[in-house]
């Protein structure tokens, strides 16, 4: 550290203050890390690294790399995925903080989006409501997809007004104290479902209720997925968007070719060595949801062409079921058009009386 570098980029811990803020045994500068490291490396019979994170400065040196000539290295990442995969009751404070900040960030950007249908101001509306909260970042850069974006399934433009009578798509997230969550609602920012639009959302709605139903120990990603597509492609059929045919699973990975879930945790896609054949255990959190992107170009009736639709909730496994973290952003048809027009009177007398207020 020199003054300089504390005028640009502030104070670091240094040698002598790590010790006291990482409770380390000992501490060393940087430059002498080649030497001291070398000396732990060849006293160890095993050593551990991060494979996805490994940098020159300790790959390159010759007690490292005479340690994975021998097969001595093993990677870290195996160990720490499993311990991920479970959390503390401390994590799930946090997860469950987490979620509720952003299902309230969500509520907000709802009830913002009537009077104000741009993908950009609601993505900026869930950021400031998030950060208001304390969350300290998003969980990843949303996707608010109005219209035909929303059958983008990672639509990360955010810059079209949403046309009335269009649904908008939010997949949305925040991160707090290391914890993420992940959500997606979709509705009409124009306060009403046409008859098309909620046939459809009906279908993912009741999905998704029925595969939430489906979380538990002892029960696979895997099986719920399963039990997803049977239910969408039957549904997909009733109302003509498939065709009974032999190739009715490729047509239906044109309408979804998403999982029904993922794991959830430090990161929004978590434990990737965890595969989805594993039976669910108390302490897992996942996320479960049923989607549909029908593209213009899809050969399928008009009124179909053009929406996109999900519905995602964040789910924790317990002992004897499920804890649905996100449960309290709502998602009934009903509920979510009351909202809407209920509180568009509220917005439009806010908005006049700060109209009112520059005025005067």
């Amino acid at each position: 550290m020199n003054p300089q570098d504390v005028l640009w980029q502030g104070y670091v811990a240094g040698v002598d203050v790590a010790l006291e803020i990482f409770k380390a045994d000992s501490a060393y500068a940087m430059s002498r890390l080649p030497k001291i490291l070398s000396e732990m490396i060849q006293q160890s019979s095993r050593l551990f690294h991060n494979a996805n994170t490994a940098v020159p400065a300790y790959t390159n040196l010759e007690a490292y790399q005479l340690a994975a000539s021998n097969g001595k290295v093993n990677n870290l990442s195996a160990c720490t995925h499993e311990l991920r995969w479970t959390k503390s009751s401390a994590e799930l404070k946090l997860m469950r903080e987490s979620a509720s900040i952003a299902c309230q960030a969500l509520l907000q950007t709802m009830m913002h989006s009537k009077v104000y249908p741009h993908e950009a101001m609601l993505s900026a509306k869930f950021e400031y409501e998030c950060r208001m909260r304390g969350a300290q970042r998003m969980a990843f850069n949303p996707v608010v997809g109005g219209g035909s974006n929303g059958s983008v399934i990672h639509y990360s433009r955010n810059d079209q007004k949403i046309a009335d009578g269009n649904l908008v798509l939010m997949d949305v997230g925040c991160e707090l104290h290391g914890y993420v969550s992940d959500l997606t609602r979709t509705w009409p920012p124009c306060g009403s479902f046409s008859p098309s639009q909620e046939e459809l959302y009906d279908l993912l709605l009741r999905t998704n209720k029925e595969c939430i139903k489906l979380c538990k120990p002892g029960t696979t990603i895997r099986e719920i997925h399963k039990y997803s597509v049977d239910m969408l492609c039957k549904g997909f059929k009733e109302i003509g968007l498939l065709k009974d045919d032999r190739s009715i699973l490729h047509s239906y990975h044109q309408l979804n070719p998403t999982s029904i879930g993922h794991y959830l945790g430090m990161d929004v896609h978590d434990c990737s060595t965890v595969n989805y054949d594993r039976p669910l255990k108390p302490g897992v959190v996942i996320t479960i949801e049923p989607g549909v992107y029908i593209p213009y170009t899809l050969n399928c009736p008009e009124w179909y062409q053009g929406i996109g639709i999900r519905i995602e909730d964040d789910v924790l496994i317990t002992d004897t079921g499920y804890e649905v973290l996100t449960g309290s952003m709502p998602k009934e048809v009903k509920h979510i058009t009351a909202l809407l027009n209920d509180c568009n009177m509220a917005e439009q007398a806010e908005s006049w009386n700060s109209a009112r207020d520059v005025s005067i």
